[in-house]
């Protein structure tokens, strides 16, 4: 199971693009991708972890049951 990191120092522009290409490659991994949001939101860099799972033909889930993803 692969899991969203945690930060702890300052999210710099290069480490935020960083991140970002790490989740793409964490869904190039895994069978499912289950999306966790705060209170039903889901931000930009979320919508384009989905559309990109959806493009690789991944099963999308939420943890949250009225989520729509």
């Amino acid at each position: 199971m692969l899991g969203p990191e945690t930060i702890s120092e300052e999210l710099t522009p290069a480490r935020r693009a960083a991140l970002g290409e790490l989740h793409l490659r964490r869904i190039d991994l895994a069978d499912e991708v289950r999306v966790v949001s705060e209170a039903g939101y889901i931000g930009s860099a979320t919508r384009r972890e989905i559309e990109y799972a959806r493009k690789k033909n991944k099963v999308i889930s939420s943890v949250e049951p009225d989520l729509d993803v």
